[in-house]
């Protein structure tokens, strides 16, 4: 095959990547990554762990600073957005929200790191955030694989998120937890954050389609359109708190999520809170806005109250 023809992009979805015709991927956005240890500012400590040696999933744990007796804190299983291509678990922006977050709610946190598409196509990243969560509840009778979880996680009060296509997988692992359940027992899940949620677009997603072959790309698909999923009101899970963004074009299909959930006939409950101003995953992206503060005071709110 000559060079002009290897060359010739056959797919292209920017801001995302493109594909060559020998199948090669190429992004249009590296995120920086950021080492794991010790945050001397919070005392939030983290580190990187193995799910699974078969697959290569990994995760990263934050711990907050622990001062007096050991004691067992709540549990937020994170799941990092960039449209199910893109992003990671060790990224820069991701270690920054959580150290913040961790050290003020004083929570435990786990990112998982699946696998990205489309060289490993949907619904891999699904399965992969799934096997992460299962592999959580292991440690609910204290001795699983990694000691930080033994020590320190209240596997009785679990809140999984994340943000766009985080937060959708997030749904799906709820949906999988309410539906089949967890075969080590002893993790409760207690509720859902979901931070500027993807579900699609108003017409075909042609990216979706492409990550995942047996998708329409459309409503049809309950992955991208909970109102058709039978399972939606079976989902685990006391709360949800969906939040929006006013210059999100993904605004509609979450206040959408919203509006779905309360009328499902899931009997939890669901609030919506909109940050004015901002746009899609601002508190990624722009650290230094005010506005991400009242977001994450929202979410230590949440997760703290009773």
């Amino acid at each position: 095959m000559d060079s002009i023809s290897t060359n010739e992009i056959t797919h292209n979805f920017p801001p995302f990547f493109k594909v060559y015709q020998d199948g090669r991927v190429e992004r249009y956005m590296v995120f920086e990554t950021a080492d794991a240890g010790h945050d001397p500012s919070t005392g939030v400590q983290s580190k990187d762990v193995v799910i699974s040696p078969e697959t290569g999933v990994t995760a990263r744990i934050f711990i907050p600073k622990i001062d007096g007796p050991i004691r067992k804190l709540p549990v937020f299983v994170h799941y990092h957005g960039g449209g199910f291509c893109a992003g990671s678990a060790m990224g820069k922006s991701c270690k920054t929200m959580l150290t913040s977050l961790v050290s003020k709610a004083n929570i435990v946190a786990i990112s998982i790191e699946y696998r990205l598409a489309p060289e490993h196509p949907l619904p891999i990243a699904y399965e992969d955030s799934w096997a992460g969560l299962q592999w959580v509840a292991t440690h609910s009778n204290g001795l699983g694989p990694e000691l930080w979880l033994n020590d320190h996680a209240d596997l009785g009060r679990v809140f999984l998120g994340g943000e766009s296509a985080g937060a959708n997988i997030a749904h799906f692992v709820a949906i999988q937890a309410g539906t089949i359940g967890l075969a080590a027992g002893g993790l409760k899940i207690q509720g859902l954050l979901i931070v500027h949620p993807f579900f699609g677009g108003k017409g075909p997603d042609e990216m979706y389609k492409f990550m995942c072959s047996n998708s329409t790309g459309c409503d049809g698909d309950p992955k991208l359109n909970p109102e058709v999923d039978p399972n939606l009101k079976s989902m685990a899970g006391d709360r949800v708190l969906v939040c929006v963004a006013e210059k999100d074009w993904l605004k509609d299909r979450g206040v959408a999520y919203y509006e779905i959930l309360n009328k499902s006939g899931w009997n939890g409950d669901v609030e919506l809170y909109e940050t004015l101003g901002e746009d899609h995953c601002f508190h990624m992206f722009n650290f230094n806005s005010e506005n991400v503060g009242l977001l994450i005071d929202k979410m230590i709110h949440f997760v703290n109250q009773d």
